[in-house]
């Protein structure tokens, strides 16, 4: 498994590799410094993620508070299957 990284490239945050209890953290915070530098909108691609974990869900829903408490918008891109049936079994399609 690849080290999870997210890193802002022209307006998008781009998510990748493997998320674990014992890596969300530092990937959050990888996050939480790009939307914290950002002017606008953005986009969150998370094509490039290697796992489908309810950590990510929690991370992401991090990132949008962090978002809106700075009037942006999150946009999420590339999603896979197995991640959209998580956030259903916990009522976040809205995410």
């Amino acid at each position: 498994m690849t080290a999870a990284t997210a890193q802002l490239d022209n307006g998008v945050l781009k998510v990748a590799g493997a998320v674990d209890a014992d890596s969300v953290l530092a990937l959050r915070a990888q996050g939480e410094a790009a939307i914290s530098g950002a002017n606008a909108d953005l986009e969150v691609d998370l094509s490039g993620l290697e796992t489908a974990h309810s950590v990510v869900l929690s991370m992401l829903m991090c990132w949008q508070r962090l978002a809106a408490s700075k009037h942006h918008r999150l946009t999420y891109t590339g999603m896979s299957d197995r991640l959209q049936e998580l956030a259903a079994l916990s009522n976040l399609t809205a995410l």
